[in-house]
């Protein structure tokens, strides 16, 4: 043991290593007088020594030599105490930048794996990497959000504008809008106001969520309460103060409950007023939200406009129509008048002649026109007035599966949704207000074979007409019309996506023809699609390497028809790219393979970004490991343990490579000092904390004789405090530590105990007593006002084979066994006073075994420490 690892251990102080070295030199000088003494045969008195001078003048300086090397070891060891000074803080700077290291990189992966509401503390002003990752999170994080947005709205509007695409009539046009809009934003209750330009009022179209019956014929005025406002000053009002007066909201879920905030959107189309939108809900409206609205209003409002426009139209020319057609009846009945006069005489001869002969052409007819109405692909139903059914041709049995005798038993409404009987009437009516103008609708109806299909109904009113007398209607099923448009609007959907994916998107046939290639294969090639169609993918100017994977993996497909993943590298216009290759077999209606849709998409950035991830990693795993080995070096081992207490155990568990848990041993004169701490936290950031602890304990013990264990707690809490900055103004770490502290005299058989959360549990003549801690941590910031803890402390007599224990909140705080429950402090004392005679290592396996059997699969919540002493 070197003079450097003497002041490294603190194992003198450096009182006692002057004094060592000044007595070293007093035996020296001792030593030589006696030599020279007994060389000249004289006794060792002073006048010898006088003697021995006089004879030789240079043993003066012999004299010198206590002084010298007192002098010369006090300069050594202030050398060596500044030396171990600056090695320590060294260490903790490294300490500190790993830490650094360590949550920039848990940062990182955390916006790899999207997760961009974490939180990060830069801890480094000057820290260039971490404020260049907060700023890439806050932009990642806007650009999520503004996409998200643009996405809710466009597929709003696709879904507000499909349904005015569908619609002709304005009452069905806008209680589907008002209901799409409520079921898309998630709002309870709205009404949707048509304005009738002739009244100069805004009437009620649609209700949701409100007593219809109540607000169905509601009016309301320019300039009139809130929706009247709105329409007068052209712009939507937003209050989240609801009128005392306004109507609940009605729903099974909620009950009639008064809205919290209140939304009025003006329709204008061309500064003429069309209508507004009244939305109300139980939580208030987002400025999204509210743009969203006013832009659907811009829609609707053109649809109304323009549907309001052809309706006028088409009422003018009914109008006119009718008026045409009564001065052409009015015409031709004065030309068949004169004309009568002329033929009545022919007519009547001819008539008798020929009626024979047309009796047999109609009944001939007759046959034939039932042949045709029975095999036409066309249903002919005509009704009366009343909407009673009077006729339903044959081929009601081909089209809908009834009979025509099953028809008329109310087969021919009994089958049809209440939405497509709603449809119906109002055709009906229509037919009936309007009997010149024709009416199309389309509808569902339930096939006799139970299933669904889609007729289009064609009405004429032909009540006037003494053939019919009724109201016609001509039927034909579009189920399979409906199905191809359904097939191409989707198809036009995916060529839309495909056009503006950022992927590569080949289709290529069982040939390797490469018929279609999306823009985004220029972009990475520099080669635009026009050049390379109905080519041969090998045969194309295409990289080399991409032609050739996706001819391996095109054989592949042929084969299997399976489905393949495949990462592929290729070298495009700027760089290699890495993409990922999905190819995915289409087959024909006979589950032949038609084609190959490959798709790529490119993850090089991602593949970068893993690799720094990695290299990260296993830079923090090394500086962990390196902390570990440092940990390790300066904790008591086991050996340690048992030359001081031969019976002993130390059951330590780390939950990470490093812990904040430590065992503490300390060995002065006649006293032994052990300990069991637990720091704040567990792995870096409590080894870091134990380090601390470690070296706090050590100092006051081997500054400072006989001191006491709870006197020795409150240095302790001071100096944590200190080396923390927590008792500065402003100070932020409340980190500290639990311990359970016992100072040993083995001479006079006394044992001393002071803990901070800690106990010790005390075991004789198989008897356990517990000892509890000081509910006051080690450390942390103080209360304003509250004074500092004073820490108990108790005075133990022993005896032989007295067993004592000492722990960590880790062991009875894990949870486990068959409820998932904590270990708790009452196990620990069955285990210690059942087996109180078994030897310590008998009882380190009971606990060890006990625990992992309790933990079973289960993760291991914090560090561990259990210390059990016989003394």
């Amino acid at each position: 043991m070197n003079l450097r690892h003497i002041v490294h251990q603190e194992i003198i102080s450096k009182r006692q290593f002057v004094l060592y070295s000044f007595f070293a030199g007093l035996f020296f000088l001792l030593l030589t007088w006696a030599l020279e003494s007994g060389r000249q045969g004289l006794g060792f008195n002073l006048s010898s020594i006088r003697f021995i001078h006089l004879q030789n003048p240079l043993l003066i300086v012999i004299v010198l030599l206590p002084v010298s090397l007192a002098v010369l070891s006090w300069i050594f060891y202030n050398y060596l105490e500044s030396r171990q000074k600056l090695i320590n803080e060294l260490k903790q700077k490294l300490i500190i930048t790993e830490q650094n290291t360590h949550d920039i990189a848990l940062f990182a992966g955390h916006i790899t794996n999207g997760n961009y509401d974490v939180e990060f503390d830069v801890a480094d002003e000057s820290d260039n990497l971490a404020y260049t990752l907060l700023n890439l999170r806050d932009k990642l994080k806007q650009n999520n959000e503004k996409e998200s947005l643009q996405n809710w709205e466009m597929t709003g509007k696709d879904k507000i504008s499909q349904i005015l695409r569908m619609h002709t009539d304005l009452n069905d046009l806008s209680y589907e809008v008002l209901e799409a809009l409520i079921r898309y934003m998630g709002i309870l209750q709205g009404i949707f106001y048509i304005y009738d330009e002739d009244v100069s009022r805004l009437r009620i179209s649609a209700t949701f969520a409100y007593n219809r019956r109540k607000f169905l014929q509601a009016e309301i005025s320019i300039g009139e309460g809130l929706v009247g406002q709105a329409a007068i000053e052209r712009d939507i009002i937003y209050r989240t103060e609801i009128p005392e007066n306004y109507v609940s909201i009605s729903s099974g879920l909620i009950g009639d409950k008064k809205p919290h905030s209140l939304l009025i959107v003006p329709m204008f189309m061309e500064e003429k007023l069309q209508g507004a939108f009244e939305f109300a809900s139980v939580k208030e409206f987002k400025t999204h939200e509210i743009a969203f609205i006013k832009s659907i209003a811009e829609i609707v409002a053109r649809t109304v406009f323009n549907l309001k426009i052809t309706e006028k139209t088409e009422k003018l020319l009914y109008e006119a129509q009718t008026m045409t057609e009564e001065l052409r009846q009015n015409e031709e009945q004065l030309r068949q008048n004169a004309e009568e006069m002329i033929v009545t005489q022919e007519e009547l001869e001819k008539a008798n002649a020929h009626l024979e002969e047309k009796i047999q052409e109609v009944n001939q007819s007759q046959k034939r026109l039932y042949s045709l109405l029975e095999n036409a692909s066309e249903l002919i139903f005509i009704y009366d007035q009343n909407k009673k059914l009077k006729y339903v041709s044959p081929s009601s049995r081909n089209i809908l599966g009834y009979s025509e005798e099953e028809m008329f038993e109310e087969k021919d409404m009994g089958q049809i949704s209440e939405n497509g009987k709603s449809i119906i009437d109002q055709m009906f009516d229509d037919l009936l207000r309007f009997p010149g103008k024709s009416q199309t609708i389309q509808y569902s109806f339930r096939h006799k074979n139970g299933s669904t299909i889609f007729l289009e109904t064609t009405g004429r009113n032909l009540l006037y007409d003494n053939a019919i007398n009724g109201l016609i209607l001509n039927t034909s099923d579009i189920t399979e019309r409906k199905r191809a448009e359904k097939e191409q609007r989707m198809r036009g959907q995916m060529q839309t996506l495909s056009d503006n994916s950022p992927d590569i998107i080949l289709r290529i046939d069982t040939q390797k023809n490469l018929f279609y290639a999306n823009p985004a294969l220029e972009a990475y090639t520099g080669i635009k699609a026009e050049e390379i169609l109905k080519k041969q993918i090998t045969k194309t100017e295409l990289p080399s390497d991409l032609t050739g994977a996706i001819n391996k993996i095109a054989d592949k497909v042929c084969k299997t028809r399976k489905k393949i993943h495949q990462e592929i590298t290729f070298m495009a216009t700027s760089d290699k790219k890495i993409m990922s290759l999905n190819a995915i077999p289409e087959c024909g209606e006979d589950n032949h393979l038609e084609t190959i849709l490959f798709i790529l998409h490119d993850i090089s950035e991602l593949k970068e970004i893993q690799e720094e991830i990695k290299h990260k990693n296993a830079k923090i795993t090394d500086s962990i490991n390196y902390a570990f080995r440092l940990q390790n070096a300066i904790m008591p081992s086991q050996r340690l343990m048992k030359e001081c207490f031969p019976d002993s155990f130390m059951y330590y568990l780390p939950r990470d490579i490093v812990s904040g848990d430590f065992p503490w041993l300390y060995k002065k004169d006649e006293f032994i000092y052990i300990a069991a701490v637990d720091c704040t936290g567990h792995g870096v950031p409590g080894a870091m904390l134990s380090l601390i602890g470690y070296f706090t304990l050590n100092q006051i013990v081997s500054r400072t004789d006989n001191l006491s264990p709870d006197e020795i707690l409150h240095e302790m809490h001071e100096g944590v405090k200190q080396t923390l900055r927590q008792n500065m103004e402003g100070a932020s770490a409340r980190d500290g530590m639990d311990i359970a502290l016992c100072k040993i005299d083995t001479k006079n058989r006394k044992l001393e105990f002071s803990g901070a959360h800690r106990p010790l549990y005390h075991v004789h003549d198989g008897a356990l007593y517990e000892y509890k801690g000081t509910r006051s941590a080690i450390g942390g910031i103080s209360m304003p006002g509250k004074p500092e803890p004073d820490f108990k402390n108790y005075s133990i007599d022993i005896s032989e084979n007295d067993l004592i224990y000492l722990f960590s909140d880790g062991l009875p705080d894990q949870f486990g066994g068959p409820h998932g429950t904590k270990y708790l402090p009452k196990r620990i004392k069955e285990i210690v006073v059942e087996n109180n005679a078994l030897p310590m290592h008998k009882i380190y396996d009971i606990f060890n075994n006990d625990f992992k059997k309790w933990l079973g699969k289960g993760n291991q919540i914090d560090d561990v420490l259990l210390i059990g002493i016989r003394l």
